[in-house]
């Protein structure tokens, strides 16, 4: 993708964005609700017209009408607001998409992927939320795609069936598919993938692996000291810079290079020592909040 831009009217969803992926990786595309995760994402899959720049998938043009029918053929897509047919079974379901394509993988084969085998012949109306996801995942790569599309698949999942999303994922780039992700959620890309771009009102504002843009843009980590108090205060030791009382309760102290030792022994003969003690390292989250000013909430605003 290069200098890609998408206009409607005056507005502009995405402005002049660059990027690349590589075969085999996890590639996260971050940012809240409207900077232009989805949009980028149509475009890609041949559902919206560029309005300037160039972006090609699978080394095919989106822009060529030639193009777009081989493209179509060889990604997979799980959309925003995956749905199948209710009264249809799991098993059912992921036939029925497959027929769509010239070629298609075995559905027993896909149900093992994503973990439905006890689920095989229950009904799609049936499911949980978490569950339906994951059928809309073996729905993704019923024609063996060589790029997986996967906008926002976990919103509105509780914890565990997004971690259940997650360990999908994770065998997909076990089995060498290359996966493009888009999230709002920091700690998804944190955890699945290799490289990501951080999008935030249709500009590219940071990329890199996580552990780069941490480095780079994270902050200093942070020493915390659980249920310590105003009264905890007056126990840390001469020229600590900047500590916070954080959840009423909670010390946080910003560490420089060499300080953690220094404090640790010094509160070490404190009530202090006594307190649960962490060791809080930056985050995704973090990244986003020292280049934006803001975070983003779990609804993605």
């Amino acid at each position: 993708m290069n200098n890609l831009s998408k206009k409607y009217g005056d507005t502009v969803a995405v402005n002049g964005i660059s990027f690349g992926l590589s075969k085999g990786e996890v590639f996260a595309f971050l940012g809240p609700n409207g900077a232009g995760k989805t949009t980028t994402v149509e475009i890609l899959e041949c559902l919206r017209a560029p309005t300037g720049g160039q972006a090609k998938v699978l080394d095919y043009d989106v822009s060529k009408r030639s193009d777009q029918s081989e493209i179509r053929k060889r990604i997979g897509v799980l959309p925003q607001d995956f749905n199948a047919i209710d009264r249809l079974t799991v098993r059912e379901n992921i036939d029925y998409f497959g027929a769509m394509y010239d070629h298609q993988l075995d559905s027993d084969q896909l149900i093992e992927l994503v973990d439905l085998k006890d689920k095989r012949d229950e009904q799609f109306k049936t499911l949980s939320g978490g569950l339906k996801q994951r059928v809309g995942l073996a729905v993704a790569l019923v024609n063996d795609p060589a790029l997986v599309f996967l906008d926002e698949p976990t919103t509105g999942l509780d914890p565990r069936a997004r971690r259940d999303v997650w360990y999908v994922i994770e065998r997909l780039k076990k089995q060498g598919k290359t996966v493009f992700l888009t999230t709002h959620y920091m700690d998804e890309a944190e955890y699945l993938a290799d490289t990501v771009s951080i999008i935030d009102h249709g500009q590219i504002i940071a990329s890199g692996t996580p552990n780069e843009l941490i480095d780079a843009h994270g902050g200093k980590k942070t020493l915390v000291i659980r249920e310590a108090g105003e009264d905890g205060l007056k126990f840390l030791p001469p020229g600590i810079s900047r500590p916070q009382l954080k959840n009423e309760d909670d010390i946080y102290i910003p560490l420089n290079n060499g300080e953690l030792t220094t404090i640790l022994i010094a509160i070490g003969q404190t009530p202090l020592a006594n307190k649960e003690i962490e060791v809080r390292r930056p985050t995704l989250d973090d990244v986003f909040l020292n280049l934006t000013g803001r975070r983003v909430s779990e609804e993605g605003e």
